[in-house]
C-alpha cells in the first residue's frame, strides 16, 4: 500500500497527510498526523467519501482527529480505537479554518451534502453526532458546534 506511513501495533495506518491532489486537508492535535491512525473501515470511508465530494464539491473537508498510534489516550474520551474521527463543517468561503454552525461562514447545505455521503458510503452503520439539528440525521452532543464526529456503531 504505497503512500501510506507504517502500522502502529494495532494494525492501523496513518491518514496520508493530504496530497496535494486530495479532496481533503488535514487538522488537529497533536499535529503531523499523529493523531490520525484509523482502522481499515475508516480509511477506506475517508476514500470514498474523498472520491464522491471531489465528484460534485471542488472544496476540501477537513479531517482531524482519528487515534493515536498504538490507541494511547490523549484529550479525548474517546478516540482510541481508530474507528472515529472529526471533521470540520464546511464554509462558504472554501477557506480551510474552523467555523461553528452559528457562525455566518458557516455552510449548512454543503455541510449536510458532505455528510449524506459519509451515511451513504456505509449505510446504517455510522453515527454522527454535530449540533446543527437542522441536518437531518444528527445527534447533538456537547462541543460539537464547530465539528461533526463520524464513528461506526
Amino acid at each position: 500500500m504505497s503512500g501510506f506511513q507504517p502500522r502502529d501495533s494495532r494494525g492501523h495506518f496513518m491518514l496520508p497527510q493530504a496530497p496535494e491532489e486530495s479532496g481533503y486537508y488535514v487538522y488537529g492535535t497533536p499535529d503531523k498526523g499523529r493523531a490520525q491512525y484509523a482502522d481499515a473501515r475508516m480509511l477506506s470511508l475517508l476514500f470514498a467519501v474523498e472520491r464522491e465530494w471531489s465528484a460534485v464539491d471542488n472544496r476540501k473537508f477537513g479531517i482531524g482527529n482519528m487515534s493515536k498510534a498504538e490507541g494511547v489516550k490523549y484529550d479525548h474520551a474517546t478516540h482510541m480505537k481508530g474507528v472515529e474521527v472529526d471533521l470540520r463543517p464546511l464554509r462558504k468561503d472554501g477557506h480551510t479554518i474552523p467555523v461553528s454552525y452559528t457562525w455566518p461562514d458557516y455552510d449548512r447545505a454543503g455541510t449536510q451534502r458532505l455528510i449524506e455521503i459519509f451515511r451513504r458510503c456505509f449505510p446504517g452503520q455510522l453515527t454522527i453526532f454535530f449540533n446543527d439539528l437542522r441536518i437531518p440525521g444528527v445527534l447533538a452532543l456537547r462541543g460539537h458546534d464547530n465539528h461533526f464526529h463520524v464513528e461506526f456503531k
